[in-house]
């Protein structure tokens, strides 16, 4: 589920937020999934993942992960993100371009402190794609802290991301590849809009 604050009233936040409200209507599971791609500077590759998107605030998109990541390594080397949905229910795809950053301190508070405690104990206990020895000892760790931790303690290396989009594709696929595309471009102004061909 993704929560919705202060959306502006216009194209393209009001389209995404009916595709969805009709996703979620026809029960689409993982809906608030969305791949985000990244360049890695150092490896000189794109890498994509799929994140839980948490909220949108007025033009913010926000999720969370662990700072000392792969992914927020990237994101520090070129903030320049591609990221996309595909709801299945409705066979609706959205892609997006934006640029990201780190939430303030205040905002990956608030969250966490909202979160289960499992999910905290696992975000303090972890150290993001490092590898390790086996599976036992990521859930010895786990158990460790969920035992022991202030779990109410927010880590310095987990917090929020927050993209700003300035590009949405909107893609409906139908019969024959007849798939209807409109994509929304920032402008000085707001908003330009057109037609793409499938």
């Amino acid at each position: 589920m993704i929560v919705f604050k202060n959306l502006p009233e216009v194209d393209p936040y009001q389209q995404f937020q009916k595709d969805y409200l009709d996703a979620e209507k026809a029960n689409q599971p993982l809906i608030h999934a969305i791949a985000i791609s990244s360049f890695n500077k150092a490896l000189n590759e794109v890498e994509s993942r799929f994140v839980n998107l948490k909220y949108i605030e007025g033009e913010e998109w926000i999720f969370f992960s662990n700072y000392n990541s792969p992914k927020a390594k990237s994101f520090q080397s070129h903030d320049q993100i591609s990221a996309m949905f595909y709801w299945s229910t409705t066979n609706v795809q959205i892609r997006i371009k934006a640029n990201v950053k780190e939430t303030n301190k205040e905002r990956s508070d608030e969250h966490f402190q909202s979160r289960q405690r499992e999910k905290n104990a696992l975000a303090i206990a972890s150290n993001q794609s490092q590898r390790i020895s086996s599976f036992e000892t990521v859930k010895s760790k786990f158990t460790e802290t969920l035992e022991n931790a202030n779990l109410g303690k927010r880590p310095d290396y987990w917090g929020g991301f927050s993209f700003t989009p300035y590009y949405f594709e909107f893609w409906r696929g139908s019969d024959f590849r007849l798939n209807h595309r409109k994509a929304f471009s920032k402008v000085e102004d707001g908003w330009e809009s057109s037609i793409l061909e499938p």
